[in-house]
């Protein structure tokens, strides 16, 4: 018996971006047709009774909405930045990369 019945298809690609509370994982899956989609999972971690839980989102992106997608974002973005708060100062939230695998907590956290 299949355990997870193909849901979790094969991981080609990811990127994970730290935000606070919040994780946010770029993951390049591979279907059983060898085509290929974009999951974008956030992740965030709460308290529950004492223990720190993981309530997670995720998106799943298909390649023929790429374009559609990273224009609408850009242009939602583009207008916060120069209709909404035009005199605010975005550089301060720009960072470079991570070049480590670990958070300060030594967790590494990786969704399927």
């Amino acid at each position: 018996m299949e355990e997870n019945k193909g849901h979790d298809r094969e991981e080609i690609f990811s990127r994970k971006v730290k935000a606070g509370k919040r994780t946010y994982f770029f993951d390049v899956k591979s279907t059983r047709s060898n085509d290929y989609y974009l999951t974008i999972t956030e992740s965030k971690r709460k308290v529950r009774d004492d223990n720190f839980v993981y309530e997670k989102h995720k998106i799943f992106l298909y390649k023929e909405d790429f374009s559609k997608f990273v224009d609408a974002l850009q242009e939602t973005v583009d207008h916060v930045k120069t209709e909404l708060m035009p005199d605010f100062d975005f550089s301060q939230y720009e960072v470079e990369a991570e070049t480590s695998t670990e958070d300060k907590f030594g967790e590494d956290l990786k969704w399927d």
